[in-house]
């Protein structure tokens, strides 16, 4: 598994766009929801019914650009964890189904509502992202989204909120 995205360390990777609606079952296959768990046996499935290449391109830092309502459908949490395991550092779409926006901040995937930036970025592009600063950088432009709350920023710095528990109970 990759390491989690940290506030304060801007990331870059290439662009991968999808359109609107893609739902948890299109992301991860709900046929492998209850055979495959560990990231050697989802990362392979990770958008195969969208885009069967994805797993063997996607590359640590990558980031996916969607339209409207990214991950409705089930409340599936491999969907987000299958593409936190495959090196993904965050998706940025329009919006967001609401089960998958919060699977992704537990699992620590990025989820970043910036309508701007989907409308910019084409597949490809080389991107950075730089959540100390809110913005989305391609070349010389810059597209500004909302910062994270304080918990939320406590969560992504932590590799999410099951992460963050699992630390703070072994602090005791």
């Amino acid at each position: 598994m990759n390491g989690p995205v940290k506030i304060g360390r801007p990331f870059r990777g290439r662009v991968f766009r999808y359109g609107d609606h893609v739902n948890t079952d299109v992301i991860f296959p709900g046929r492998y929801t209850y055979t495959k768990s560990r990231p050697e046996e989802v990362v392979p499935h990770a958008l195969e019914d969208l885009d069967p290449t994805f797993a063997g391109r996607v590359r640590p830092g990558d980031v996916i650009v969607a339209g409207w309502n990214w991950g409705c459908g089930s409340s599936r949490e491999q969907a987000a964890v299958c593409l936190r395991y495959a090196g993904v550092g965050a998706v940025i779409a329009r919006s967001f189904g609401r089960i998958f926006y919060r699977n992704a901040l537990n699992n620590g995937l990025l989820a970043i509502v910036c309508p701007e930036a989907v409308d910019a970025l084409e597949e490809g592009a080389e991107v950075e992202v730089d959540l100390e600063g809110s913005a989305i950088r391609c070349g010389d432009i810059a597209y500004e989204f909302s910062p994270f709350s304080p918990a939320v920023r406590s969560m992504i710095n932590a590799g999410g909120l099951i992460e963050q528990t699992r630390r703070r109970l072994a602090e005791g």
